[in-house]
């Protein structure tokens, strides 16, 4: 699929009025990861231009026609993830494993997803901000409100204070501009229509719950300042809320915490409640909609969203199970001003080499990249060796590191290579620009690629993809520079990155895996997940 122009921009120029290319670059990374991981961003000389591309598949990097800005990588933050940071490492093991993930001199993974209140990945009772004692039925003035008693990180310290406040405080410090992407699972149990978090039940839109028939006495209202609280609470450990979904997977009805929305009632009440909510509140705060499958993407956003209800969205965001290909464009092409996000993706686990390279360098890194999406988060950050701890109990998983649970040791995954790709490489308020690709869904046909040019216009970075199973000779040139070809080899299932920039690049490494025993058991055979493209 090709980029819509009517995202174009125009091209950053240098103090002096001309654009600025990268002939004669400063600084330069170039590295080449295989999708055995055999190579692990491992660094290559950087390539002399050459002025024959000869038999090499040409790759053409294009700063003047422009796209999506790039806001980051990074992944969730669940309580699974959250425990083992905080019980199965120590604090040395926690930090230097933080600080290799964010910090904007290492990986440089700048977001994270979190849920509102439980979701499957827990290793607590699942729970809400708002659960009532026995014998009290309704809290419409949020009375009973609370994320979680005690001290951050404290023996004695509950819900989300226990494990994933004191996990958030400490990659804050290190990465302060971290964006924090918010989801809730289910509202507290009281305000559904099955009256408890698991299942397929329904926020009870409509109903009052207060003593009168004012509009802050409706459940709609209230749930509205469900989210302000949150947010708030939030704010005074140090942890602003970047942006929020209205309801994580609102098509799916899994046995663990879920709640039931059509995208007509997320529209009315995204644009009626929590949009004002927020507003008088945290106007920054952005609001992404869907949050859920491509399936759910089957109709255009268009066909149930006014243009005026839309300004209330920053745009949409979507899981990549299943689906086809012209569904992204159902949401990332239907409003002016739309941005578009990868907001959940499990990480691959008994996937071939082949079929995990092609989810994750290939349809994530490569496909919706290209079409549009701007910020990506997997799911869980890190899960232990057996891909646990899980309160639902669910198997088949694995997280962006695997962590042993007994000595905190660590070993990175594809998944880790494909976040540091961008978070190392790519600057956040970076655009997009027009690479040639030669692949439409980042798995079919051949070499695929993805550029962008930096804030201040004087460097590049990006990566090419080979999503077959033979080494590709690439030829690499940018617009401007005439017959300038850079060679790189990039392997079967694997990336070559290049940054170039008259700027200090980041030229960290990646350090070497400790050795533990893997024994994940594989997913069911039911799994919901399934490749989009």
């Amino acid at each position: 699929m090709t980029p819509s122009t009517k995202h174009h921009q125009s091209a950053p120029q240098d103090p002096q009025g001309s654009t600025s290319y990268t002939s004669q670059a400063t600084h330069q990374l170039w590295t080449v990861t295989s999708g055995d991981l055999i190579q692990r961003r491992q660094r290559l000389e950087p390539p002399a231009p050459n002025a024959e591309p000869g038999a090499a598949v040409k790759v053409v990097i294009d700063p003047t026609r422009q796209y999506q800005m790039w806001e980051g990588a990074g992944a969730a933050i669940t309580d699974s993830s959250a425990s083992l940071l905080m019980h199965s490492t120590n604090a040395e093991q926690r930090h230097t494993i933080l600080e290799e993930m964010f910090s904007p001199t290492q990986g440089g993974f700048s977001s994270v997803r979190i849920s509102i209140g439980s979701c499957d990945f827990s290793s607590q009772k699942y729970y809400s901000y708002d659960d009532l004692p026995e014998g009290v039925g309704t809290d419409g003035n949020l009375d009973y409100f609370s994320i979680g008693t005690g001290e951050p990180g404290a023996p004695d310290a509950t819900k989300d204070l226990k494990n994933v406040i004191p996990v958030l405080q400490e990659i804050m410090a290190i990465n302060p501009a971290v964006k924090v992407m918010a989801s809730p699972w289910s509202p507290p149990a009281w305000m559904k229509t099955n009256r408890k978090f698991e299942g397929d039940g329904r926020l009870r839109l409509g109903e009052f719950c207060g003593n009168g028939y004012r509009r802050q006495d409706t459940i709609d209202y209230v749930y509205a300042q469900y989210f302000v609280k949150f947010i708030a609470a939030y704010a005074s450990y140090g942890i602003p809320i970047a942006s929020v979904t209205m309801q994580n997977e609102p098509g799916n009805s899994p046995q663990w915490p879920m709640a039931i929305w059509t995208p007509e009632e997320l529209t009315k009440w995204g644009s009626e409640y929590l949009r004002p909510c927020l507003d008088e509140t945290f106007p920054d705060v952005e609001i992404y909609f869907g949050d859920d499958g491509l399936r759910f993407f089957q109709r255009p956003v268009s066909d149930y969203m006014t243009p005026a209800q839309a300004q209330c969205f920053a745009g949409v965001a979507f899981h990549t199970y299943s689906g086809l290909p012209k569904w992204v464009l159902n949401g990332t092409r239907q409003f002016p001003g739309w941005k578009a996000c990868m907001s959940e993706r499990r990480c691959m686990l008994d996937e071939t080499v082949d079929e995990a390279s092609h989810v994750m360098f290939g349809e994530i890194g490569t496909g919706l990249v290209r079409n549009n999406v701007g910020l990506i988060n997997l799911w869980n950050i890190a899960l232990d060796e057996q891909g646990f701890p899980s309160y639902a109990k669910t198997r088949g998983r694995r997280g962006v590191i695997t962590i042993d649970s007994a000595t905190g040791k660590v070993k990175r995954n594809l998944e880790y290579f494909m976040l540091r790709n961008f978070g190392q490489d790519v600057r956040p308020g970076s655009r997009r620009v027009a690479s040639t690709s030669y692949t439409g869904d980042g798995r079919h046909g051949g070499l695929g690629s993805v550029a962008f040019i930096e804030p201040d216009g004087r460097g590049f970075a990006g990566f090419l993809y080979n999503p077959t199973g033979e080494p590709i000779e690439a030829a690499l040139t940018f617009a401007g520079e005439g017959a300038a070809w850079r060679h790189v080899t990039v392997p079967a299932y694997g990336t070559v990155t290049f940054h170039l920039s008259d700027s200090p690049i980041n030229v960290s490494e990646t350090p070497a895996d400790d050795d533990f025993k893997i024994i994940y058991t594989p997913h069911p055979a039911d799994d919901h997940d399934e490749r989009i493209f």
